[in-house]
């Protein structure tokens, strides 16, 4: 998966947004106001993504492209290769599952007020 059509799926989720925070090597997508993804430009094949605790150590155990996430919480981010051989469905399915970790622990007054930013169907899969 290439990193312009990984970005448009990204801002296609609701209330996403993008900015570049922590300098121009380092694209965040967040979700009203919260990072669920980090793109490592620099490196131009990272992702960074938020995940369950355990669902993040089967996926480390089942695939080499990813591991913990450099300079993040490794209990709860991971951290992807584009380049390796995970399908491009099934780094979706990933953006997914971030994106809907965050949401599900964003304020009640937050989700009241964004109405359309949901918990996504991830549809968990080992690839």
């Amino acid at each position: 998966m290439d990193i312009e059509t990984l970005r448009e799926y990204c801002l296609s989720l609701p209330g996403t947004s993008e900015d570049m925070a922590f300098g121009d090597d380092h694209l965040l997508f967040r979700v009203c106001g919260k990072i669920f993804a980090c793109m490592d430009l620099a490196r131009n094949d990272c992702l960074a993504l938020k995940c369950k605790p355990d669902y993040a150590v089967e996926l480390r155990e089942h695939h080499p492209e990813i591991e913990p996430a450099w300079h993040w919480n490794k209990k709860y981010w991971n951290q992807l290769s584009l380049h390796g051989g995970l399908r491009a469905s099934f780094i979706e399915a990933l953006v997914r599952h971030s994106y809907s970790e965050v949401v599900r622990k964003l304020p009640k007054s937050v989700k009241a007020a964004n109405p359309e930013v949901v918990v996504l169907d991830a549809g968990f899969c080992v690839d």
